[in-house]
């Protein structure tokens, strides 16, 4: 059996709510889409029908895997992870780390592989930064395994 997955409540939340506007919305408009192509006539020159089957295709797809991570997965909970690991960086946790090399700050979430949008500083427990991080306090410095390795400090951990 696969490892779970690790989801916060917000991303099983998040996950919840796509699957739900998959199944109510967008599926319904892709059934619109393929109907009105359909009545253009002739199917194998069909560019309007070819974009909504691949679209269907799509749609299907995101909801089928998504069905596959609600179904296997296990909820980080916040407030036995802090109980257990106080103070120590964990999944689910908020942490601001100093970049040693030029001394700037920065705040991530550590979230596992599913969840992960480094774009809205949401780094995977499984990425370089986040697996020097796991486990670590405030005011340790992790050297972290990359292309370039490099170095930061916990300083501050929570919101």
């Amino acid at each position: 059996m696969p490892d779970k997955i690790k989801l916060t409540k917000a991303g099983k939340e998040e996950l919840e709510k796509e699957l739900r506007n998959l199944i109510d919305v967008v599926r319904e408009d892709v059934k619109r889409q393929l109907a009105e192509a359909r009545a253009q006539g002739d199917l194998s020159e069909n560019a309007d029908y070819d974009a909504a089957r691949n679209r269907q295709a799509e749609v299907e797809g995101r909801i089928k895997q998504i069905e596959d991570i609600l179904s296997n997965f296990e909820l980080i909970d916040d407030e036995k992870r802090s109980k257990k690991k106080e103070g120590k960086v964990a999944l689910g946790s908020t942490v601001t780390i100093r970049f040693l090399e030029n001394g700037k700050e920065a705040k991530y979430m550590i979230v596992g592989t599913v969840e992960s949008d480094p774009f809205n500083s949401k780094i995977s427990n499984a990425c370089p930064l986040g697996e020097a991080l796991i486990g670590k306090g405030v005011g340790d410095v992790v050297e972290v395994k990359a292309k370039r390795n490099y170095k930061v400090e916990v300083v501050k951990i929570g919101a």
